[in-house]
């Protein structure tokens, strides 16, 4: 058995990996870390887990939390933790995943790219360490992943948008400067801290744009399609908030380079992804929304062109607490540890 230890257990992202884990097949959860509720079972601070899970937070300073077995550690977690504390975790033999933006990137360069963009300090506190690490898209690094000892979990924003164009990026047909990624994501993306812009009242019938400035999976985006288009690739991007729970739904455009019909666009996706168990490729009059995606691993691609203007349109559903987030950690950790990457994986969401 896989022992998992779950570091900030009790926000969204923490509770996304308990839930998978207790459904795995070869992973037992051996250790609940967080910095508020210590003390108290985890089933008490979310009842659904009574009588599933009914484990004790530990505070990260109790010595059964640091030495409780593992033989991986999930840092669901902000920026600069996992930085600071994987080195021990690494020390004792242990595989990392980081949910953050921590060890997203294989150098101090871009780490510091990325931490300028979010107001944060832009030098890692373990630069020894990038390099070694791997950027846990599956689809796009399974093997970089498979051999890594940290892996960096995408942006759950980045995770829609890079897999919506990572086709068309590798087959060069579009222009490079040419992308807008328009994004809306539900309001669990914003996580469990209470903030007086996301109480009910406030949110109620609300939709926003923010971040205008710039947004920080930017940089992810940025990267991954520029290494499949083999030249840099500019993004223009919107994040929007809608008040919805969960789902990310986000709307991607391209100027193509040469005139395409639907059905050539279609042959590229569906060829890309042709082993990737959880990206499904559909046509522009598939009836498909955040619903069908929502609870599940599952990434669904609608795919068209808009002849009159001559873009590529592709429209990317995600759940942003699962493929964007805890679902794609567990994939990497199948990945890790030398598993079918669907183990524990491989079911449908909930409908309605």
């Amino acid at each position: 058995m896989i022992r998992a230890k779950i570091v900030g257990a009790t926000g969204y992202g923490g509770l996304g990996i308990i839930e998978l884990l207790l459904r795995h097949p070869q992973a037992e959860i051996t250790a609940l870390i967080a910095r508020e509720e210590a003390g108290k079972p985890i089933s008490q601070v979310y009842p659904h887990l009574q009588g599933f899970c009914d484990m004790p937070i530990l505070s990260a300073d109790d010595p059964a939390a640091e030495n409780a077995p593992a033989d991986v550690v999930f840092f669901s977690t902000p920026d600069r933790v996992g930085m600071f504390d994987a080195r021990k975790e690494l020390e004792r033999g242990r595989k990392v995943i980081d949910y953050s933006g921590d060890f997203r990137f294989t150098t101090a360069e871009a780490y510091a790219d990325y931490a300028t963009r979010i107001g944060k300090d832009p030098v890692h506190a373990s630069p020894d360490l990038l390099g070694e690490n791997a950027y846990g898209m599956a689809e796009l690094h399974r093997e970089e992943i498979k051999r890594a000892r940290i892996v960096g979990n995408p942006g759950c924003f980045a995770c829609s948008c890079i897999l919506g164009l990572a086709p068309a990026a590798k087959a060069g047909i579009f222009l490079p400067h040419s992308v807008i990624c328009d994004c809306k994501s539900g309001i669990s993306g914003a996580g469990k801290k209470a903030n007086p812009a996301h109480h009910y009242p406030a949110r109620y019938e609300q939709m926003n744009a923010y971040k205008l400035a710039g947004h920080q999976h930017v940089c992810e985006v940025e990267r991954e399609l520029g290494l499949l288009a083999g030249e840099p690739v500019l993004v223009t991007f919107t994040a929007q908030v809608v008040p919805v729970c969960r789902g990310i739904m986000s709307c991607l455009y391209a100027d193509l380079r040469k005139p395409m019909t639907e059905g050539e666009l279609l042959a590229v996706y569906r060829d890309f992804y042709r082993d990737s168990p959880f990206v499904r490729v559909y046509d522009s009059k598939a009836a498909i929304g955040t619903i069908n995606v929502r609870g599940t691993n599952y990434c669904n691609l609608s795919v068209s062109v808009d002849s009159r203007t001559n873009r590529l349109r592709i429209v990317s559903y995600i759940d942003n607490l699962m493929k964007g987030q805890a679902s794609s950690a567990l994939q990497v950790m199948n990945l890790m540890f030398g598993l079918p990457e669907t183990t524990g994986l491989d079911q449908p969401g909930m409908y309605p």
